[in-house]
């Protein structure tokens, strides 16, 4: 049986590789930083979540190195048994004062974050409407759950409406609107003011997952919602969304482990009934100190999120000057556009082309992003220079050359 098996699944990948879609990872030799070493030569990373260069900051290395002397290597249990150490609470309790909520959970990853939550609070009395882009671990999520479930057009408020309409009509006992806070395939934030709004009008909760913002979106880098404006540091908690969840594993450090930061009672029922938190082993020890760490040098990063937005000003200005088709926006996530059939094949090699002159990014082709919609995604860092920036247009430049030749 498993030869036959085996036969399809290879002619499944044939169909991958064939389509241009086949995706190959690339090991690195090297920490993860804005200069990495992969398949034997150096070159400049500009597809990592690294947004404020922590990933190897000194500070949270020696934290995280501290922590396997006082700490231990890993918890070797779930949290309510006895895999609680002083500083997951700790840590808890950081990033829900930073995000402006009463309190926060961890789980392993914000994947598990985001599939623990629904099953949680929304059962078949109640309503999920979620945006149609949301993150896949969103979308897995809300499937555990027996809710009924609407989906809007991406960031369209009309559309929003006239399901929130659906819902009440429904007699919906909860209704939640889900969206992340920056979509990450396009670089675009969800506008979260309007979405608060249509929430306040129709009686619903608002959940953000902010993994593509935490630490560096906002004046104080507290998220899309300091950003949009919907939190409020001058009250206490006055955040008009509801729940958020994130990652450490993108600027704060890009180690691992997600969270859900809300009122009391919601992070009080997770820890009671959420299946990736009660199933799974904490987060480890060396993640908590290094995310602590990273969580205290964001807070006080007005110049690292000074760097960043310079540095991605900087790329857009000049790759519309040399003549790419960019996704509109300010975001760190700058999606350099190759629409048509022949989209994906390009910009994969045009991806390749680069890393042949120093410069590592990656394309992004169905099913990741809808079909005829391939792009190339880059991703600023507070770490890169400004002379790594031109170095990645300049490859940019001659991977066009190259594939057009």
């Amino acid at each position: 049986m498993m030869e036959a098996v085996r036969e399809q699944l290879a002619q499944e990948l044939e169909q991958i590789r064939e389509a241009g879609l086949y995706k190959v990872e690339r090991e690195l030799s090297s920490p993860q930083s804005a200069h990495v070493t992969t398949q034997g030569a150096e070159a400049l990373n500009f597809c990592a979540n690294n947004y404020l260069g922590l990933a190897d900051h000194p500070d949270v290395r020696a934290a995280a190195r501290e922590a396997l002397d006082r700490w231990g290597f890993g918890m070797a249990s779930v949290r309510f048994i006895c895999g609680t150490q002083t500083q997951h609470r700790e840590l808890e309790r950081a990033i829900a004062d930073f995000v402006g909520t009463e309190d926060a959970i961890l789980f392993p990853s914000c994947f598990d974050a985001n599939g623990g939550i629904f099953e949680v609070l929304f059962g078949p009395e109640d309503a999920i409407v979620s945006d149609e882009l949301n993150h896949a671990s969103i979308i897995d999520g809300v499937r555990l759950s027996k809710a009924r479930r609407f989906r809007y057009r991406n960031r369209d408020m009309a559309d929003l409406r006239a399901q929130l309409e659906d819902a009440r009509e429904g007699g919906a006992r909860r209704t939640v609107i889900v969206t992340d806070g920056v979509f990450s395939m396009d670089g675009y934030y969800a506008p979260l003011a309007e979405i608060c709004d249509l929430a306040d009008e129709y009686g619903a909760l608002v959940m953000v997952d902010d993994s593509h913002a935490t630490g560096f979106v906002g004046e104080h880098g507290r998220g899309t919602h300091e950003h949009c404006g919907v939190l409020d540091t001058t009250a206490e908690t006055h955040n008009r969304v509801d729940i958020l969840t994130g990652t450490f594993g993108k600027a704060l450090g890009g180690g691992s482990g997600g969270y859900v930061a809300a009122r009391q009672e919601v992070v009080d029922l997770l820890k009671q009934r959420a299946r990736p938190y009660l199933f799974s082993n904490a987060v480890a020890p060396s993640i908590v100190a290094g995310s602590l760490k990273a969580l205290e040098i964001a807070r006080e990063s007005a110049e690292q999120r000074e760097a960043l937005r310079r540095n991605t000003g900087l790329f857009r200005d000049l790759m519309a000057e040399a003549g790419f088709d960019l996704l509109e926006g300010s975001h760190a996530i700058v999606p350099v556009m190759f629409p048509g059939e022949d989209g994906a094949r390009q910009a994969t090699q045009i991806a390749d082309a680069m890393l042949e002159h120093g410069v590592y990014v990656i394309a992004f082709s169905y099913p990741v992003v809808p079909r005829g919609k391939a792009r190339i995604r880059v991703q600023l860092s507070a770490a890169h220079s400004e002379e790594d920036v031109r170095r990645c247009v300049d490859a940019f430049v001659a991977g066009r050359s190259a594939v057009a030749g």
